[in-house]
């Protein structure tokens, strides 16, 4: 029988003790992260509801429920799910590391060497022939600041994997399986697949729906990797599955007409109370006026941009809407070898209140002062 499985690490706590005596600016803003609540489990919140549907649907009836920690090992976010040295999403610029073999999770497939490491689960697939899980919660990752982007979002995750001589997973069975989602969720609409790559599943698809004018991609998915089975102790010879992601504040934003991913993560009654299932839709609770303010400085090219959103959100929290980036401009006998010029323009904007001049100016100041000192920035 399926069933709920909560896994914790016993190494969570000494972790988070650790964390807790630091004093660093990079442990400052893990812990910030990890106080902010998973959406999946909040009443109201549209990420909840469109999770609830999710998990509601009868694909999943004999799924298990799996629970994992938020802060995860290099080796189990990346490793064994056969992410490849370089690839992107390992760099700092684009993970929150709390050392060099422990990080807040980036995905919620890091759930499958967890499952796999559940000796009942095990034992089911041996007996059964097949087992799948369902892993809803809430993921990190840098990135840059806008009305769609934000350092923390929710995904639910869905594997299954079975015996071959009990089924043959084919890639059509998959997409069967997202279609029935997609209309679920969103009715009667126009969608496609596409091809896509990722490291733990080959073939690899995404679905993208017709909202508006555009195509949207709501959901990447894949056969499970031969090489992840290994890595699990399984054997691709005797075994094969299906396994995918649904981005829950994408899909939220687009299904209930959300503008702002910030308003996911508000606590104002008036934004609240309008989330009652997934037909609802948002209405603005007033229109705040923009304050913009410039910000143009010189520094060494070898600078990642997604580390300056990091320090802007240090001090700006919630309160920008977007920066734009207006101008790059180099000139090496103006700024010197290996020096690039950034023009940002910073829109700052409540959803919720009208911001003052004076409060912006403060936060602008300290922006600019810590551009200066922790990138070695000449300010112009």
């Amino acid at each position: 029988m399926p069933k709920n499985i909560v896994i914790s690490d016993p190494n969570e706590d000494t972790l988070i003790k650790e964390l807790e005596k630091r004093t660093d600016v990079k442990a400052a803003r893990i812990k910030r992260l990890l106080k902010l609540p998973d959406l999946t489990k909040k009443e109201n919140s549209p990420v909840k509801i469109i999770n609830d549907k999710i998990m509601e649907l009868p694909t999943w009836a004999n799924f298990d429920i799996v629970e994992i920690p938020k802060i995860v090992t290099v080796e189990d976010d990346f490793d064994l799910l056969n992410t490849p040295a370089n690839h992107l999403s390992r760099r700092e610029t684009d993970t929150y590391y709390l050392n060099t073999d422990h990080i807040l999770r980036t995905q919620m497939t890091v759930m499958w060497p967890y499952y796999f490491r559940d000796k009942e689960v095990l034992e089911r697939l041996k007996k059964d022939g097949e087992v799948g899980s369902l892993s809803p919660g809430i993921v990190f990752r840098k990135d840059e600041i806008d009305r769609k982007h934000f350092p923390a979002f929710h995904q639910t995750d869905f594997l299954y994997v079975c015996r071959r001589d009990k089924r043959i997973i084919t890639l059509k069975e998959l997409q069967n399986v997202q279609a029935e989602t997609v209309k679920a969720i969103f009715g009667d609409i126009e969608f496609r697949f596409l091809v896509d790559t990722f490291p733990f599943t080959d073939p690899s698809t995404q679905v993208e729906i017709k909202w508006g004018e555009n195509w949207i991609e709501i959901t990447g998915a894949g056969l499970v990797h031969p090489q992840c089975l290994r890595n699990f102790g399984l054997d691709p010879e005797v075994y094969n599955g299906w396994a995918g992601t649904f981005g829950l504040d994408r899909v939220a934003m687009i299904k209930m007409e959300i503008p702002d991913i910030r308003i996911l993560w508000s606590d104002n009654p008036r934004i609240t109370s309008q989330f009652k299932d997934i037909n609802s839709k948002y209405k603005e609770v007033g229109h705040y006026p923009e304050i913009t303010r410039d910000i143009s400085f010189i520094v060494d090219k070898s600078v990642s941009l997604n580390n300056y959103y990091e320090i802007i959100r240090d001090f700006a929290n919630d309160l920008i809407e977007e920066i734009k980036l207006l101008d790059t401009y180099e000139n090496e006998e103006k700024f010197g070898k290996d020096k690039i010029s950034y023009t940002f323009r910073i829109v700052y904007r409540s959803p919720e209140r009208t911001l003052t001049s004076e409060e912006v100016n403060v936060i602008q100041d300290k922006i600019r002062k810590k551009t200066e000192t922790d990138l070695n920035a000449t300010l112009r």
